[in-house]
């Protein structure tokens, strides 16, 4: 009994130390270019699965073995079911996150005349996903799946002239990691990309500022180049920066 029981610690242990290679293997292999979008995603399902596997296995033999007297086990079965809780933890908040919006990738503050690119549209030549602002060739299907989702992501309206306005939206675009691509005065755009560290995923954004009465009207747009899910991180994205700018003025 107790050489079964050594032998499957040692199985789990592995199993656990398994999930961290393959939840590590598919945004390594992607951002090296080794590995297609779609198997570097798989990995995180294959990760989750050996990780739940794991958890399962290491609970059921921690009491076997207590109950069998064999406690030598014990604690190398605890350190896998730690291990194994990485994984499950990460993957699992991000099928959460999926499940909980919509699939799309494609957000605005302006659904009727969303902000249109300029230098970014060379960027994205090679992209999968393309600038045209529709889902499922509707741009009033995406229009009411965002609204639906994120109501509160509007226009912003600031009393600072067009100029002002840009350079604090610049500011506080730096701030948030983005490359600036582009700053377009007379145009009144700008442009930048965002690359997140896990994946090295690249969503653009650019925002609008145009002249009002009162000092300058702010529209934003965040579109991600791959993934028909942007997991709701360009809302995220759109929504801090217009907090920010409110907390600046």
């Amino acid at each position: 009994m107790n050489k079964v029981l050594k032998w499957t610690t040692k199985l789990v242990i592995i199993l656990s130390v398994l999930s961290i290679v393959v939840l590590f293997a598919g945004p390594i292999g992607y951002k090296s270019g080794a590995l297609p979008l779609q198997p570097a995603l798989l990995s995180l399902i294959v990760s989750l699965g050996i990780a739940v596997l794991t958890l399962v296995a290491s609970l059921v033999l921690f009491f076997v073995g207590k109950e069998s007297g064999f406690s030598y086990n014990r604690k190398f079965l605890f350190v896998a079911f730690l291990i194994s809780l990485m994984p499950s933890a990460f993957v699992g908040a991000q099928l959460n996150m999926a499940a909980s919006v919509p699939e799309i990738h494609d957000i605005t503050t302006d659904t009727l005349n969303p902000p249109m690119y300029d230098e970014i549209i060379a960027l994205r030549k090679n992209a999968p996903n393309s600038l045209v602002y529709e889902y499922q060739g509707s741009a009033r299907k995406l229009a009411a799946l965002q609204i639906a989702a994120y109501p509160d992501l509007k226009p912003l309206t600031s009393a600072l002239s067009v100029n002002l306005a840009i350079k604090r939206a610049v500011d506080i675009l730096k701030n948030q990691g983005l490359d600036v691509i582009n700053v377009n005065a007379v145009k009144g755009i700008i442009e930048a990309t965002a690359t997140s560290f896990w994946y090295g995923f690249k969503d653009d954004v650019v925002v609008r500022i145009q002249a009002t009465e009162q000092g300058s009207k702010i529209d934003l747009r965040s579109v991600s180049r791959v993934g028909r899910s942007d997991v709701g991180v360009n809302a995220i994205r759109i929504r801090t920066f217009s907090n920010e700018f409110k907390v600046r003025e």
